[in-house]
């Protein structure tokens, strides 16, 4: 039988400079967010011999910096008989000295169905962080609860007290979303709880939990997760599936978690499946896959397709979660471009050739309500991404040139806007107002990119344009 090779890298036109990705291949989930013996590591959702979804591997890349990734070998292969046909989503953790991966092992009944599934939780163990074992006594949990349909996937592991907890994504039996939860003392043998929370109704919470994740920030639980199936509602739940977050308390001697309504975490076209971890110093980080189920990808043409966000840290301030660059990304910066503090203007062009920058611009607005803020990434030809606010509103509407669908957010009334903008060769990261609204989107385009500001009515716009390091991830 021959060996299979990894699909080659034809094309580097699109290729993100300080984005993880996969050296060639498919990626699209992250997975096992850590840190451990002195490394952040990151793994993903990755088939290397396609540019589109197949048999999920866990790709790996580290960093000591956050800023500055490694791409690793594969830390984990389907093939074997508890995860034959992929090593679905999951999470990691250390325990005296040793890195544990937590993934769903993803098995079809061979009828050619691709919805006729059965799904199991595994775990496999690493001294160096690097080279995996899978558990001889795998699988850790055999089978979904008898109240689940066979929708059972994605653990994430956390500690408390003592006992280890897992959170689990999963369909009810009656076709509704929902998060179950497990314990174990040792990480091998694991209790059902129960159910913490499952949606309230097919259409406005989804019926399908993906990818959850569970914390506590600033006092208070957050379920954040992805669910599938939330229909459209106005200007909200715009993409195919949803990521956002339940803010609440969970009892952990009913396992309870009561909870609030669900809210987007990022309005952008492209952000989905999002995977935490608390730093040494107590932040809670955030990354989550760039881009979209159903997305065209352009980059498939060139052998490689998906990409992860840059890592962001999550604050809770009044019941919202806001989400910002980890501090770190300060060390991507090369060199100062342009930095003016003071420019009176209606229309400003604040960068040129921005590929790989970092743009800060703060537009006070001291007009009239009917003031109105443009901030656009266009080439000679066309605007790629052009995103507007209306003062009146305090809405923002997002308009990308190869969609045709809008996105929308508002903030809180201000009396200025503070845009923290992150571009790379295909993809545009805007944070606004600290965080508290944030757009990911990716672009294609072979031309060089400018950034323009344009404000309604004439104001003293500040701006700082950094360079950024476009080698900051390396690939073995």
């Amino acid at each position: 039988m021959t060996k299979k090779e990894p699909i080659e890298l034809t094309n580097s036109r699109y290729r993100l400079g300080y984005h993880v990705a996969a050296p060639s291949g498919w990626i699209n989930d992250p997975n096992g967010f850590c840190y451990f013996d002195g490394y952040y590591h990151v793994f993903y959702q990755h088939y290397p011999y396609s540019v589109e979804w197949g048999p999920m591997h866990w790709g790996h890349a580290r960093s000591k910096d956050l800023v500055h990734w490694e791409s690793l070998p594969i830390a984990l292969t389907p093939g074997d008989k508890e995860d034959e046909d992929g090593c679905f989503s999951g999470s990691a953790i250390e325990k005296d000295g040793v890195l544990y991966l937590f993934y769903t092992g993803h098995h079809y009944y061979g009828d050619g169905d691709k919805d006729h599934f059965w799904q199991n939780q595994n775990m496999a163990y690493s001294t160096d962080g690097i080279h995996f074992t899978k558990y001889e006594n795998n699988p850790i949990i055999a089978k979904e609860p008898g109240d689940n349909t066979h929708h059972f996937r994605d653990p994430k592991v956390w500690e408390k007290d003592g006992v280890y907890y897992m959170i689990l994504g999963s369909q009810g039996e009656d076709g509704l979303g929902r998060a179950i939860v497990y314990s174990s003392k040792d990480l091998l043998d694991w209790k059902y709880e129960g159910p913490i929370s499952k949606a309230n109704g097919l259409k406005t919470e989804g019926f399908m939990w993906e990818c959850p994740d569970f914390f506590n920030l600033d006092g208070k639980d957050i379920l954040l997760l992805s669910p599938q199936g939330i229909d459209a509602q106005g200007k909200d739940y715009l993409n195919l599936f949803q990521t956002g977050y339940f803010i609440g308390d969970y009892d952990y001697k009913t396992a309870t978690f009561t909870r609030g309504e669900f809210h987007e975490l990022d309005k952008g076209h492209d952000f989905y499946a999002t995977q935490t971890t608390e730093a040494p110093d107590g932040r809670r980080i955030v990354v989550a896959w760039m881009d979209m189920w159903e997305s065209l990808f352009p980059e498939q043409e060139d052998g490689w397709a998906g990409a992860l966000t840059i890592p962001r840290e999550l604050r809770l301030k009044n019941d919202h979660l806001y989400m910002t660059p980890v501090k770190e990304l300060e060390d991507l910066r090369i060199k100062e471009v342009s930095n003016n503090s003071s420019v009176v203007a209606k229309e400003l062009l604040v960068a040129e050739d921005a590929s790989s920058s970092e743009v800060l611009v703060d537009i006070p607005l001291t007009g009239t309500d009917q003031e109105e803020v443009s901030f656009s990434l266009k080439t000679s030809n066309e605007e790629l991404v052009l995103l507007t606010y209306s003062k009146a509103t305090n809405e923002f509407i997002l308009k990308r040139s190869d969609k045709d669908d809008l996105r929308y957010g508002t903030i809180q009334p201000c009396d200025k806007l503070s845009l923290r903008v992150f571009i790379d060769t295909s993809s545009i990261e805007i944070f606004i107002n600290e965080g508290e609204l944030v757009f990911t989107e990716r672009f294609y385009t072979g031309e060089k990119t400018d950034v323009c500001v344009t404000v309604s009515e004439e104001e003293t716009i500040s701006y700082t344009v950094y360079q950024l390091d476009d080698n900051a991830v390396s690939y073995n």
